[in-house]
This record gives C-alpha cells, structure tokens and sequence, in this order.
C-alpha cells in the first residue's frame, strides 16, 4: 500500500535566484534519504513560490521494505567448545543478532546468522526524515530570528506535512507541522487547510497561488506574448528574467506600460537595460527588431486596478529613463578619448596601477598578438585603436549609473565619435563572454583585445597572489580563462600564450627569473584546468585528455591533437603503436640527452630505426607546423614495426657506455618527437 506525501516549508519571500537551487536541493535530498531507508516512492517533483518550498511524493509506500540478511560471526573453533557448546563469543554474536545459539549455521570454518529485518511503518519514520529534509538544506546565506539558534535563508512561518490526509507531527524552529497554509498575501482569505496531499494545488489555486513553477512559467510566457501582440509588437523574453519573474509571483498578471518616444533616441541598451535589470520589465519590439515605446510588467495579483499598476510602473520607469537621457547628454559632451583621461583616477587593483596604465597595456599586448597570429595591418590598426578606447567608457556617467553597459556604451559613443564600425564593435566584444553561454568575440581586432584584456587580468592578479583556490573566484579568473580558452579553439587561433605572458610581465616590471618562472608554470597550470573541462564536455577520454595536456601553450593545437589521439585511440588496429611508443618511453627516461652518433650504430635494426626516424622527422616538422595530427600520427606508425624489430634484435644496455647511451639518446629522440602529439603512457589500452 501507498500514500502521496506533501511537505510544504512556508517562509518569508525567498530571492529568486536562488529558488531553483533550492528546490533542486530538496528534491536530491528527499530521493537519497528514501533509498537509504528502503522507502519505495513513484516519483519525487518539488514545487515553489516565493513564499512556499514544496515537495511532493507520490505513490510513498507506507512501510519499509523487509531485509533478509546473512552476517558471519566468529569461526567455529571460537564459538563452540570442546563439548559442542556455544561460548560467550558465540552467544553474544547471536544475541546481536537477535538469533538463538541453536538458530546459526556453520559454514565453511564460521557461524553465520540469518536475519530477518521487518520494515518500520513509514509515518514515523517520516516524523525524523521530515525536519532533517528542512534543516538539511544549504543556502548562500542565512538568517536568524527571534531568539532561536536556528538559520535558515529566511524566517519559518508555517510546515504542512501529510501523509494521505494524516499529519506528520514534528517542530522545527518553534514552528509545528500541520495542515493549515497560507494563501496569496492580498488577494486570499488568508489561512486556508489542506484536506490531503493530493489536493495541494488545487487548494493553493483557490487561494491565488499557482504553486507549480513550470505553470507559472507558461502562463508568464503565453500572457507577455499576448499583450505584446495587442499592442501591436513582439516581446523580447530574456530567459533568465523570465526564470527570475516566476519566482517573484505567486498569481501572475501580465500587463502593458509605455514610455515617451522620445526615449527611443537613446541607444537601445541604454532603455532596455533599466527597463530589464532594473525593473524586471520585458522590452517589447516590431517584428523587424526595432525597440517599441512600451514594456511588459508582470503583476503578483489579479486583474484588478491594472491601470493603477501601470501608472505606477510608468512612473518609475520614466525616472530611470530620464536618468539615462540625462547621464547620456553629460557624456556626449566629452568624445571617448576625452573620457579616457578620467581612467588615472581608477585604481585597476590595489597594487596593478590605474585603469589608464591597464588600457596601455593592452595596447601592447594587443599589438604583440597581432604579430603572433599574422594579423593584417588593418586588423592591427583596429585592435590597438580599440585597446587604447575599450575602458574609456568605465568614466562615463552612464555606465557608473548602469555598470551593465560598459563596453555597450563605449560601442555606441566610438560610433557617434565616427571611429570606424570595427573599432566600436571590438570596444564592445573584448568583455565577452561576459557570463556562462554568452557568445566570443566575433570580430579579428575584437577577439585580440579580449585575448590581451584577459591574460593582463589573470598575470596582474596571479602576480598579487590571488590564485582562485576553492570556491573562491573574486575577480572572476576561472571565467576570464575559460573564455580565452574556448575563443582560441573557436576561432582555430594559433597563439603562444607563454610569449604573451611574458609580454605581460615585462609590462608589470616582473623581472626576477624564478618569479618569471613560476608565473609561467602557474598561468599554464590555470589554463590547463579549463582545457581539460573543455576537452572532457567534448566526450574526449580522461586517458586521452591527460596525453595531451603536457604543454598548453598552443591551446587550439592541444584541441587539435585530442582530437586526433582520441580517434587513434579508438582504432584497435593501432593498438601494437600505441604499445612500440610505450616501450620506448620507458627506456627513454633512463637517457642524459636525445643525441645520436650515427657511427655508434651497430646493429642493423638499430640502423634502420634510425634511418625511419630522420625520416619521419623530416615529415613530422611540416605537418606538426600545419597542425596536421592525423596525419602525424599516420607518420609516426611508420616508426613501430622497426621499434619492435629494434627491441627484438638489440641490446639496449651494452656493456660499452658510449654504445649504450647513443641507443638511449636514440629511444629519447623517437620519444620527444612522438610526445609532438602525445605521451602515449599516459593511454588506457585494454
């Protein structure tokens, strides 16, 4: 037999960024914690609002599963004497057990006890489980209340606990559990009882609480969609707004705003920046893209009064908007580069210099990726005019009101400045990505700046001392790192990030050898991180991953050879290579250098493994420079009949040194030119 179980955990309004988190959270902990106590369960789902936490079981079986056992005890010798009787071992293994002496069984030297478990009713145990669920529960950050030494992320008002239509009785936080909830704050009765778990929803529904998040999600989507078409435009859904809005209301209205056209001489951002981030409204546009003069709110509430809640938000969007207008005028009466002088007043970080001797910087740097990549004279041109503008706009009145829009509004001023489209478009891509699943730069000159801004930030910051360790990332590193590493693969951008790092230093006057040094192992280290991440979310074996990551300083070449070793890998037919270059890194590890005297070889194998070698070397130079791992490693095949006829026919450690190492520096040459693509020790062969 089963029951559906409700839990619902009433609070105050809970933020909404962190409602999916927590709902997540509940629905992991409730399904371990039943596996665990052998509870058999349908199917788990968890619900909310912003003021309620639900979690709903159907199908919960109202006893624990039975448990057939078998435990061994002491060996035969020990639990009975010479007379056959159970010693005190024997009987104390038994009572254990829970089992009569007479009850065990011998086997094989031991006694062994069989017991039988019976399930416990599942309501009591739910009298337990329940609070731990609540007080189980993780958040960013907690709150204390009245005198109690409980935290939780907001203050407990109310617990609803059923089982069926029975309540589970427990306390948590001086709150007791029972069937009573509580309904919309304005538009319901106020407290109402929920008959069973079954009628949950429903229940909340006849309050105005659409507690299903998914619900609430389509009526947001299909209302915003429909009032936008009444008034004659399309909205524009953000998805994390639309996700951060369903956690702000519990009964979902969607209503219209508008705004002077006026406005709309602003750039588009400059609208829909305070009408989105600032006050969670959704943009509305023509169906060519162009912005509307109006915005889409969504009310927690009926349709009552609407025109009064859209006079209200009108009113404090217009505000907002006549900020911008004003902030944008003081701008415009400076140009940019005007604004760029400001920079000297803002410390990059504490010990880094200014935003000014930032942007100087990456005008170099950007000037040394140019040539580092073979840039064009005009990409140069653009990447440096761009480098030398991209911070001006942290100055600009609009963007100290709106942080939102640096690089957007330094975008938009480049253009009304009349520098060219490309210059103004890097100014603004050089951020990106500026968050998960945002895009990479597009443009050449804009991908080059955002190369150099980042490696400046990630050598300035690791030179303070600030490595990410952890869960700690203040200044965004891992973020910064994987951007340069996922635009490097996107763009097929071959780029010597050691050279850049070194360019960087030289700009911070880091001069010591081994702090130069350790900069270099840390930055490759750092990035090699984000490589592997990249590598692993490609579906690329760990074995094979971990065979390429030896040296990251070509990051879109490191891709390029995971790609071609893992495929290698795969092919059972090129397992015996795989093998031939395992052997030879294993002696080539006991060898002082790769030299080779050609008049030391002896042998007619060692002979011919030579001559397939310079051969393949000659080869290997052209495709390793062109990037051509496949056909490397087709190159390098040509080396493994010869490396066992070698290891078949030669003596590898000959009693005359001289001979002796010139066979090692021969292995260790083939090693260092196979370790090109890979270090095959490192794959998995089955």
């Amino acid at each position: 037999m089963s029951k559906n179980l409700l839990l619902e955990i009433g609070t105050e309004e809970i933020p909404a960024h962190v409602m999916p988190g927590i709902l997540a959270q509940l629905k992991e902990n409730a399904e371990k914690a039943f596996k665990e106590q052998r509870i058999a369960f349908e199917s788990i789902r968890t619900i909310g609002t912003p003021r309620r936490t639900a979690l709903l079981v159907q199908g919960l079986a109202e006893k624990q599963e039975d448990v057939e056992s078998e435990n061994r005890g002491p060996s035969v010798k020990i639990a009975f004497d010479a007379d056959g009787n159970p010693t005190k071992a024997c009987q104390g293994f038994a009572r254990g057990q829970g089992v009569k002496p007479e009850d065990l069984e011998q086997r094989d030297g031991y006694v062994y006890a069989h017991v039988h478990t019976a399930g416990q009713e599942t309501a009591k145990l739910l009298e337990q489980m329940l609070p731990d669920f609540i007080c189980g529960l993780n958040f960013p950050n907690n709150m204390r209340w009245a005198d109690l030494d409980f935290k939780f992320i907001r203050p407990l008002r109310w617990i609803v606990a059923l089982f069926g239509a029975d309540i589970i009785p427990f306390t948590v936080a001086e709150v007791a559990s029972g069937r009573t909830s509580r309904g919309h704050r304005y538009l319901s009765a106020g407290d109402f009882d929920i008959p069973d778990a079954d009628s949950y929803e429903k229940a909340c529904e006849a309050q105005f609480v659409i507690a299903d998040q998914k619900r609430r999600e389509q009526m947001i989507r299909e209302q915003i969609t429909a009032v936008a078409r009444e008034n004659g435009g399309e909205v524009e859904i953000n998805e994390d707004l639309l996700e951060e809005v369903v956690y702000l209301v519990e009964y979902p209205t969607a209503l219209c705003g508008h705004f002077e056209e006026k406005y709309l001489q602003l750039p588009p951002e400059a609208v829909i920046t305070p009408m989105r981030d600032h006050q969670r409204y959704f943009p509305v546009k023509t169906k060519d893209g162009k912005l509307l003069p109006l915005f889409i709110t969504v009310r927690n509430g009926g349709k009552e009064h609407l025109e009064t809640v859209q006079h209200g938000n009108e009113r404090v969007l217009r505000a907002r908007l006549a900020d911008a207008q004003f902030f944008f005028d003081e701008d415009r009466k400076k140009s940019l580069e005007q604004h760029r002088e400001k920079l000297a007043t803002v410390v990059f970080q504490q010990g880094l210099g200014t935003m000014l001797e930032k942007s100087d910087r990456l005008v170099e740097l950007s000037d040394l990726i140019c040539d580092l990549v073979n840039a064009d004279e005009k990409t140069r041109k653009h990447a440096k005019r761009a480098a030398y503008l991209c911070k001006a706009d942290l100055v600009t009145g609009m963007v100290t009101e709106f942080t939102e829009l640096q690089g957007i509004m330094g975008r938009e001023y480049a253009k009304l400045d009349g520098e060219c489209e490309k210059v103004a478009i890097a100014i603004d891509e050089h951020y990106q990505p500026r968050f998960a699943g945002d895009s990479q730069p597009q443009t050449p000159a804009g991908r080059i700046v955002s190369l150099a801004d980042k490696i400046d930030t990630i050598v300035g910051t690791f030179h303070l001392g600030k490595i990410p360790t952890g869960s700690q990332d203040p200044f965004a590193l891992r973020r910064q790192a994987l951007g340069l590493v996922n635009s490097l693969i996107e763009s097929h951008t071959t780029l010597s990030i050691a050279k850049v790092v070194a360019k960087a230093m030289d700009l911070y006057g880091i001069q010591d050898e081994k702090a130069r040094a350790k900069m270099q192992r840390d930055v490759a280290d750092f990035l090699s991180l984000r490589l592997k991440n990249v590598l692993s979310d490609q579906n690329i074996r760990y074995d094979v991953i971990d065979a390429v990551l030896a040296d990251v300083d070509d990051v879109y070449g490191v891709e390029l050879r995971a790609q071609a070793v893992a495929d290698f890998a795969e092919d059972d037919t090129k397992r015996a290579d795989i093998q031939a270059f395992v052997r030879v890194a294993n002696l080539a590890e006991k060898a002082e250098n790769d030299s080779v005297d050609a008049s030391l070889l002896q042998e007619d194998a060692e002979k011919a493994l030579y001559q397939v070698y310079t051969s393949t070397k000659s080869s290997m130079e052209s495709l390793v420079k062109g990037r051509d791992y496949v056909g490397a490693l087709d190159a390098l095949t040509e080396l493994s009949k010869p490396i066992d006829a070698f290891f078949d026919a030669v003596l590898v450690m000959d009693k005359d040194e001289a001979i002796k190492n010139n066979r090692l520096g021969l292995l260790k040459a083939i090693h260092e030119l196979v370790g090109q693509v890979a270090d095959f020790k490192k794959i998995v062969t089955a």
